[in-house]
């Protein structure tokens, strides 16, 4: 009996074992089946997220640096106020190579590509008309008109006496010219005193009397123009200044060569003053 159920035992797992890789065969199959459909679904497509757009960098510092150029102008302004050193339209000025012109305009013009203001500047005696670049007045020694007090020293530097150096007449008119040119008001009265003559004295020389009337002429009219008077009256005035002065006789003129000497002027062959004027004669 017991080997009866033994053999009966064998023979169901038997069956079991041969019934089992079946199901297992028949499980396998189904999962490979789904397997496919499976990887038909894995291979979808994920949109890959688009880039954020790169913001526009914004520069912090731009507005200020936009502000600036607004204060810019009055800068500018201020450098043609300084260009002109004041001198406006209308106004007389003393020009030291010509004397007393006014300004009849301030111009620009165009010169080789480039701007240039210039003043027009009338000399109504000489008939002529002057244009000065508004840069170089400074260079050209263009001056305002004398102030009533200097107008004033130069007057009283009239009824000095006159000072002639011991020396050749051609240095002395170089001086002389010098003066004259010069732009200064004192120096040119200085001219006018050292070259005076009264109805006493000797004549002039032509020389001499050039020197003297280009001074006188640069001084009256300076003179008339401050005092708003005519030249004949601004003349008058410093003829009157003049004979004020004392009077150069031969002791007079002995004082003046001692003074030239004292100055370390050097002496001539000449002997005396007199004989330096027959030579400019």
């Amino acid at each position: 009996m017991k080997g009866a159920k033994k053999a009966a035992a064998a023979k169901s797992s038997k069956n079991k074992r041969s019934v089992m890789p079946e199901k297992t065969a028949k499980t396998a199959a189904k999962v490979a089946a789904a397997k496919p459909a499976a990887a038909k679904v894995a291979p979808k497509t994920v949109a890959a997220p688009k880039p954020a757009a790169p913001k526009a960098a914004v520069p912090a510092a731009a507005p200020k640096v936009a502000a600036k150029p607004a204060a810019a102008p009055p800068p500018a302004e201020k450098k043609v106020v300084t260009q002109r050193q004041g001198f406006k339209a209308n106004e007389f000025v003393v020009y030291p190579a010509h004397g007393v012109g006014q300004i009849l305009a301030i111009e620009e013009q165009e010169i080789a590509g480039a701007k240039l203001e210039l003043f027009v500047i009338n000399f109504m005696k000489d008939k002529m008309t002057l244009r000065v670049p508004t840069a170089k007045v400074a260079n050209v020694g263009m001056r305002k008109l004398s102030e009533p007090a200097l107008v004033k020293k130069a007057l009283e530097t009239l009824k000095g006496r006159a000072r002639v150096k011991r020396t050749m007449w051609s240095r002395r008119a170089q001086e002389y010219e010098a003066k004259i040119n010069s732009g200064d008001i004192v120096a040119i009265a200085e001219v006018v005193r050292d070259l005076y003559r009264s109805e006493s004295q000797p004549e002039q020389s032509y020389s001499e009397r050039q020197l003297y009337e280009a001074a006188l002429d640069r001084l009256s009219r300076e003179i008339a123009v401050v005092q708003h008077s005519t030249e004949t009256e601004a003349i008058k005035e410093i003829e009157g200044q003049l004979a004020k002065s004392p009077r150069r006789g031969a002791k007079a003129e002995a004082e003046g060569e001692g003074e030239g000497d004292a100055d370390g002027e050097d002496a001539d062959s000449e002997g005396d003053d007199t004989s330096v004027e027959d030579e400019a004669a």
